[in-house]
């Protein structure tokens, strides 16, 4: 049952408040991942690189209110960093989107045990 352990409220912060900060570290990666970019064991080619930051620039950091997609959520926290945006900035939407995520869960897990029951 939804309503053992816990209060919903503490789970939204506690899954939010995680979800933000690993995606944090994203972020940072991503700020500094560019200084390896002439290694041989560098994971991204160019062109790669080229084509996920045009597709950012193209939608902007309002895309980061997407951040908690399971395809490619952690993909544009990287080129968040990557590109440099506003810590700040980057706190603030990806926490806003992973924050509606998870009452979404709660409110959805809240009316399935209301119709199951």
């Amino acid at each position: 049952m939804v309503n053992q352990g816990l209060p919903g409220w503490s789970l939204v912060l506690t899954a939010s408040l995680g979800n933000t900060l690993g995606s944090v570290v994203n972020w940072y990666l991503g700020r500094y991942l560019l200084k390896f970019q002439h290694k041989k064991w560098f994971y991204f080619k160019q062109s790669q690189i080229d084509k996920s930051q045009k597709w950012f620039n193209r939608y902007g950091k309002w895309s980061l209110l997407f951040a908690w997609l399971p395809v490619g959520g952690d993909v544009l926290t990287l080129i968040a960093g990557m590109l440099r945006i506003n810590l700040a900035t980057f706190i603030l939407l990806v926490g806003v989107g992973k924050t509606v995520r998870y009452i979404s869960v709660l409110y959805f897990a809240h009316l399935a045990q209301y119709i199951l029951a």
